[in-house]
């Protein structure tokens, strides 16, 4: 854990990283103990996992009310760049039996910046994982689309979306609704990433 990140950090995005740092790390250990880069079989369990989260949250990204808040999230939809990691991969396209959480109608803005918190936390952290998948002959442009950088880089990108995070005009409730989409999105990812290892 970051000792020097609190919950009252004057930035929204490092109160959340710290109001939600243990469910976070506990995701992440399961992950890596379930060795999802172990071979492309593996591999490919660990994408059906990204393409049903991302199937949950892929509305959001376009929502009017929350690109309103933040112009730039359809450009950080990464739902199609996992379907066809999955394709190059020789998998058919992942279904799914349930509505994802959020459909085209209304959402609460904070619930909805706490999952994608989670989503755009990730990529930030996906440099790792990309290094991971060179080792079983994936890449940027075959496989690991998902996990590719942004152009302007993962720290500018990164950046850009804290900005707009810590700029929104929340209060403490909405702050508190945003820490439970949060850990509900973590939460999410575990259960989505269990199935798929199961």
């Amino acid at each position: 854990m970051n000792a020097h990140v609190s919950i009252h950090d004057p930035s929204r995005a490092k109160r959340l990283k710290a109001r939600t740092n243990t469910t976070h790390e506990q995701l992440d250990s399961r992950i890596m103990s379930l060795e999802p880069f172990r071979d492309r079989v593996r591999y490919s369990k660990f994408l059906k996992a990204q393409w049903g989260f991302h199937r949950e949250i892929d509305a959001l990204y376009t929502h009017p009310d929350l690109v309103a808040l933040a112009p730039d999230l359809p450009e950080r939809r990464r739902l199609d760049l996992i379907a066809r990691d999955i394709q190059d991969l020789g998998q058919p396209a992942p279904g799914a039996d349930q509505p994802p959480v959020f459909g085209r109608g209304p959402v609460d803005a904070a619930e909805a910046f706490g999952w994608l918190y989670v989503a755009e936390g990730s990529n930030l952290g996906a440099a790792f994982l990309l290094k991971a998948a060179a080792g079983l002959d994936l890449d940027e442009t075959f496989g690991a689309r998902h996990l590719a950088p942004h152009p302007e880089g993962r720290g500018r990108h990164w950046r850009s979306f804290v900005a707009a995070l810590d700029g929104l005009p929340f209060g403490d409730v909405e702050e508190t609704r945003a820490v439970d989409g949060a850990v509900a999105a973590f939460r999410r990812v575990r259960g989505l990433v269990d199935d798929a290892f199961a």
